[in-house]
Formats: C-alpha cells, structure tokens, sequence
C-alpha cells in the first residue's frame, strides 16, 4: 500500500536530489535503477530503499550524508527521543503551499476535518461535507495525490464489492507566520513515521 507521506515528499525529494546530484549523474542513476528494478526514479523514490541500494552502487558510504543532505532541505523531524508526538516541519516551500492551498478551500478543509478521526469512503465524505460531487471528487483525488488523504482499508457494499476508505496522513497541522515567513509543522498519524520507505531509510531524526 502507497504511504501518504511518501507520496507528499516525492515531488520535493526529486528536486532536491537533481540540485545536489545534477542532471548528468541523476539520469545514470535513473538508469541504473531501471535495469536493476525496471523503476523510474518517482517509483524508486517511493520505494526509498531500491534508490538507495543503487545510490550505493555509485557513492557507497557516502550515500548516507548523501541522504541526509537531501532530505534535510524539505523536511525535519522532531527528535524522537525528546518527543513522542510525530511533528514534522515542512522546509520546502511547495509542501507548505500544499497544505495552505488545502486549508484555505472551505471544501478540501471539511473533507480534510471529516476524516481526520475516522476513515470513511468518499460517498460518506461528500455526504457529511455537502460538497457536490463533480467538484468534490476532484477535491478528495487533489487530497490523495499530494498524499495528505491515504487509504487505510475498505467498506464492503451491497454487492460485496471492497470500496477504499480514506483517512488524513495527520492529527494536527500548525501555521505561523513571521516577519511573512510562513511555517507549517504537522502532526504525524502514530503508524506514518513507520510505515515511510524515505524516513526509515534515511533516518533523519534531528
């Protein structure tokens, strides 16, 4: 099952890695990588360990500060020892706009509110939300695309057909804003840390 983080970071990690590796030695690893795993580089990052092993390949211990480097750019994770409660900062500013592009639409935000306790597929989600369907599927596949909306399990219907039911990547999100710099930190669900090809990978607990 796709992580909803993974999918979040994807977009960022794959910029951040072209910076730092550039172009030329991107497209052999992408290369590598598909005749090792028959994966383009967005699949490989999802599934963080195959582009690691081939990171490897070319860098070999210095894959890991590799890693670090390019993660440390997008995000930073509170220090597990120091804290319990899963909050990641979003240093990249693309995934910050995600998130404030999603709370801002009054529908994305009570589609966001309406599964953030419970799981529930989205004929229940327009339902409870009032939100029409054309605009309101368009609205949850925008959610579950950019990963804050992931599938944790399925309803049986009439006729016994599994529907995927749907809940938030997150508990809590918190905005500040300062002298115009915005700054959005999340409030992992417990499982997503866990559940992460990239951060287990990489391991970036500050």
């Amino acid at each position: 099952m796709e992580n909803g983080l993974d999918n979040l970071l994807v977009p960022s990690l794959r910029k951040s890695i072209e910076e730092n590796l550039g172009k030329d030695t991107l497209n052999k690893i992408e290369t590598r990588l598909m005749e090792r795993h028959g994966l383009g580089l967005v699949q490989a990052i999802k599934n963080f360990h195959k582009f690691d092993s081939v990171l490897r390949e070319f860098f070999g211990a210095g894959a890991d500060g590799l890693e670090q480097k390019f993660l440390k750019k997008i995000v930073e994770v509170e220090n597990k020892k120091q804290s319990s409660s899963n909050w990641i900062y979003m240093k990249d500013p693309e995934l910050s706009r995600i998130f404030l592009e999603s709370f801002a639409d009054q529908d994305k935000k009570a589609i966001l509110g309406s599964v953030m306790d419970e799981s529930l597929i989205i004929a229940k989600i327009l339902e409870n939300c009032h939100i029409p369907q054309t605009s309101g599927y368009r609205k949850i596949n925008f959610l579950i695309d950019h990963g804050l909306l992931v599938s944790n399990g399925f309803e049986l219907a009439h006729d016994g057909k599994k529907i995927k039911k749907y809940e938030t990547i997150f508990d809590n999100v918190k905005v500040d804003i300062i002298k115009n710099n915005i700054s959005v930190k999340v409030q992992l669900k417990k499982s997503l840390l866990a559940e992460s090809s990239i951060l287990q990978t990489v391991q970036i607990f500050t």
